[in-house]
């Protein structure tokens, strides 16, 4: 079957839904989202988003410079302005669509700061600021009469020359996209053809065995993009965030935001001793790629598999009050975070690279646009500063919408694009075979591929990562596509990409820590 739309929209986080909100009354829009709106990175982000409010001790060049410095000075500085001034305008925007964010008594907004920020500038709603947002939109994207919403569908493959039979090379400006083969709940493949296109599928956490990330960001939309020969860059810049509730068998990981640093926790090894004032002079607000390379190394160090979170000496009706959601689940497995210490570990958390955008979010392929975790403007750098990556989303959301909206007139469908082919495939009998492969892709990634790297992790994860990926296409050619094996194949294509291009990069960096290039002391 084939369907069309104006915009096409392949993910369900504030990304894609604020973009769909802001092209809807110009068209038709498709809403795509693998499982169902909820299930998006945005829903389970605590700790907020950042924008500077209160003019009285902030402005826009402090946090500039703060995001300057947190990206180990490889962000782009045109991009962080945009972001950075542009968002007190997104925050309005959210707050008209239903978004609350929690305010003091004189009814300014209660401020948090997290680690890398200079001031406070940290809107939040309680310790579930992603779940009020992504509700919010919800609830508005329901309620809007040309956005269709396709829960449970699954974008297989972008559209565009290669489809028909036209080989174009990587990077080339000619290619463009012209919709996905768009798999329903039933297995049924359609052609969803568009005029514009944007993908909005989050980040790859879900490739590594420990993540805070739900396990539908396997990335597929950097996976598909990079197939279809878009650009894709700084992929080794992986977040680890420094503190995951340690318990386990969670997968994902619940996370403890960095808000509670913010707050005043204080991380300790498990002899109680505190440990951050030997590796940062900010101690425990130290930006999260140095906080999580001092908790693996007390861990390594002592042979330890957590340290921990400490707020006992906090307010315990502060401490329910701001972080209920954190007291609710710590308590449910017998941990007061009034009385005990919390143990937390490192994992994996946000991807800072991605599919490669401009400042009006186009990739590199044309008629397609990309936003959020899963694209690269530049802001993020060496290392994304904390509750960045919202606001992020919306400022480029709005850039998106902007520039498509400037070009929707002139758009046509491509109309003679062929229907998916599966013949002389048939069904995958031995679904084990796929649940092994993601299982080892996870080890491997983690173990080799994690916070700190070297040349030989890096060789020996590319040598039994080539296994899996020769074993999967194989599978993938002689059966019919079913999710499962499509996630595999984008799994072990983003695997690739994040140790190709930290075997390209030959310093330590930011989130890119390698033992074979010890760190250079950067002038600022």
């Amino acid at each position: 079957m084939v369907q069309r739309f104006d915009f096409l929209v392949i993910g369900s986080g504030i990304a894609g839904m604020s973009f769909a909100l802001k092209v809807a009354n110009k068209g038709k829009v498709a809403l795509v989202c693998k499982t169902n709106l909820e299930e998006a990175n945005t829903y389970f982000a605590q700790g907020g988003i950042a924008s500077v409010t209160n003019l009285i001790v902030d402005n826009f060049d402090k946090h500039i410079e703060d995001t300057m410095i947190a990206g180990d000075w490889l962000s782009d500085r045109a991009a962080v302005e945009k972001v950075v001034r542009n968002a007190p305008q997104q925050i309005k925007e959210l707050i008209s669509w239903g978004v609350d964010f929690d305010k003091d008594e004189k009814g300014n907004f209660d401020l948090h700061r997290e680690g890398g920020h200079s001031e406070f500038r940290i809107l939040h709603h309680k310790d579930n600021t992603g779940t009020e947002i992504q509700d919010s939109l919800i609830k508005v994207i329901q309620k809007h009469p040309n956005i269709t919403v396709f829960e449970n569908h699954f974008a297989i493959e972008i559209l565009t020359q290669h489809h028909l039979g036209v080989t174009v090379a990587r990077q080339t400006p000619d290619i463009q996209c012209y919709g996905a083969y768009i798999m329903d709940p039933d297995g049924n493949i359609d052609t969803f053809l568009s005029k514009v296109t944007l993908i909005a599928t989050g980040g790859v956490g879900a490739v590594y065995q420990t993540t805070t990330n739900p396990l539908v960001a396997t990335g597929d939309g950097i996976a598909m993009v990079y197939r279809a020969k878009g650009t894709v860059k700084d992929m080794e810049f992986v977040q680890f965030h420094p503190t995951a509730l340690y318990h386990p068998g969670d997968r994902p990981s619940f996370l403890i935001t960095e808000a509670m640093r913010g707050y005043g926790g204080v991380l300790r090894t498990l002899d109680g001793k505190e440990f951050m004032q030997k590796y940062d002079k900010r101690l425990s607000l130290a930006p999260r790629d140095i906080v999580a390379r001092a908790i693996k190394n007390e861990m390594d160090t002592r042979g330890d598999d957590h340290v921990y979170l400490d707020v006992t000496h906090k307010d315990p009706e502060e401490t329910k009050k701001h972080f209920p959601n954190i007291y609710e689940k710590c308590l449910s497995l017998g941990i007061d975070i009034t009385k005990d210490y919390i143990p937390v570990a490192p994992a994996a958390h946000y991807l800072c690279g991605g599919i490669k955008v401009d400042l009006d979010a186009r990739s590199s392929i044309d008629r397609l646009y990309a936003v959020g975790e899963c694209s690269c403007t530049g802001l993020h750098g060496g290392n994304r500063l904390a509750s960045n990556s919202l606001i992020e989303a919306v400022v480029y959301a709005d850039a998106a919408a902007k520039h498509s909206l400037s070009i929707i007139d002139s758009l046509e469908y491509q109309e003679n694009i062929p229907q998916w082919n599966d013949e002389g495939t048939t069904s995958l009998e031995e679904m084990v075979l796929i649940t092994q492969s993601v299982k080892e892709v996870g080890q491997i990634m983690s173990t080799y591929v994690g916070i700190v790297r070297s040349d030989l992790r890096l060789k020996r994860a590319w040598d039994r990562l080539d296994i899996i990926y020769e074993e999967t296409e194989s599978l993938f050619k002689r059966s019919v596509a079913s999710k499962d094996i499509c996630e595999l194949r984008n799994m072990i294509n983003v695997g690739y990409l994040i140790m190709r291009q930290a075997i390209e990069r030959k310093e330590s960096r930011g989130l890119h820590y390698t033992l074979d290039y010890p760190p250079v002391k950067k002038e600022q």
